[in-house]
């Protein structure tokens, strides 16, 4: 989460949930300077054209007058759409549909609005706007609690790594350029060269151990495999402390869902002998079968290095505190990030009264990709557990933009 990494028919529901937890949540980290440049470097090919929500199609949806606001969801919405607002008027927006200047004047008007009105608030202050053709998907994600303590003693084992000191963005020109704008992490070798960090398998075998990189030690690999996958969580020790870590960085490899590898591998599904495809599903055959499921989390080389956080909530991609059942994870190249999100999901969906309503696309997720994929966010413990691994909806997704946006981009 500043936290990274995030996610239909009923036969799809395992395959995707551990897709979409996974988060690439930023935030604050320590400075990361490659050394000095020795020799030349191999020429890296020019990065794909990058699409945005422009080069999908933009439409006027309805009048959001036509659509009931929940005073809860609005409420919340609003909430986190004023703490949105600072970063909203200083930073880009990469899907091409705002500019920072759009922002000034609702974020004016949000700062002083009466949160008891919050629902003629968005009435008056905006316009829908359907990205493609609106479908959207929606799963969840949650904060999760594992066992964890800040020193190793008997029964924590699992080192839980800080930012290793070599590892740093590759300079311009020496790896291709990310949608987000930035260089992928990784290393330079002694010639010189920039190289990929060393994988899931590599770390887990103690590539890093003894460099004093231990912020803490969880107790349970499994457990701290799913925590890595959301990007943040709570580690709670043996006399009850919590300490609460979040994205730092990571190692820069592709991430790789393993819900996808057991489905193709047969191992998920209603069928004798396969597991349900949820993440309990999915930890219940890693824990029967030890050797074969330590082998299937290695084949996801993504690896995320944490820091303490300090403070109110963890933190999504924006910087700012993620929220339950207010905030969204998106694709910033066809979702502002700060901006209100409007899901209507399918009524015939047993979701579909949790995710209806106000949201604001505030963090992002490596497998959160596309026009109208979202990710929602549920809060921690149990509850938020149980909510977040079964949220799948399908139904339609509205952009909220300041009234006047659709009209400088030309749409009718």
């Amino acid at each position: 989460m500043n936290l990274r990494q995030s996610r239909i028919g009923a036969a799809l529901t395992g395959l995707l949930l551990l897709e979409a937890c996974a988060r690439i949540i930023p935030g604050p980290r320590p400075p990361v300077t490659p050394p000095a440049r020795p020799v030349p470097t191999t020429p890296v090919p020019p990065p794909r054209p990058v699409v945005t929500a422009l080069d999908v199609g933009v439409h006027r949806g309805p009048n959001l007058s036509s659509f009931a606001l929940g005073d809860g969801t609005a409420q919340s919405a609003l909430a986190s759409f004023r703490e949105s607002c600072p970063k909203l008027l200083a930073r880009p927006d990469t899907s091409g549909l705002t500019q920072r200047a759009d922002w000034q004047d609702v974020c004016a008007a949000a700062s002083g609005w009466a949160s008891t009105d919050a629902a003629r608030f968005f009435r008056s202050r905006f316009e829908l706007a359907q990205v493609s053709d609106g479908a959207t998907y929606v799963t969840g994600y949650y904060e999760p609690e594992i066992a964890g303590s800040r020193t190793r003693q008997p029964g924590y084992d699992v080192p839980v790594y800080g930012v290793p000191r070599d590892l740093v963005h590759a300079r311009p020109g020496d790896a291709p350029i990310k949608p987000n704008g930035q260089t992928p992490f990784g290393r330079y070798d002694e010639n010189g060269v920039f190289q990929p960090y060393f994988e899931r398998a590599e770390i887990d075998d103690g590539k890093l151990a003894g460099k004093g990189l231990e912020i803490a030690w969880a107790a349970d690999p499994v457990e701290f495999f799913f925590l890595q996958i959301q990007g943040s969580g709570r580690l709670r020790g043996p006399d009850g402390r919590v300490m609460r870590i979040g994205y730092a960085a990571d190692n820069g490899q592709n991430y790789t869902g393993i819900g996808t590898i057991m489905r193709q591998q047969g191992l998920l599904g209603n069928g004798p002998g396969q597991y349900p495809g949820s993440m309990q599903g999915i930890m219940q055959y890693i824990r029967e079968h030890p050797q074969d499921g330590m082998s299937l989390m290695r084949q996801n080389k993504s690896w995320v290095f944490f820091r303490e956080l300090n403070g109110d909530g963890p933190i999504g991609a924006m910087g700012v505190p993620v929220r339950p059942h207010a905030s969204l994870a998106a694709d910033p190249l066809f979702t502002p990030l700060g901006a209100p999100v409007l899901i209507a999901a399918d009524p015939a969906l047993a979701n579909a009264n949790k995710v209806n309503g106000l949201w604001v696309a505030q963090d992002t997720g490596g497998a959160i990709k596309g026009p109208n994929r979202f990710d929602s966010f549920w809060g921690a413990g149990e509850e938020a557990r149980r909510i977040a691994g079964g949220m799948l909806a399908r139904g339609r997704a509205y952009i909220l933009l300041p009234k006047g946006t659709l009209a400088r981009l030309g749409v009718r």
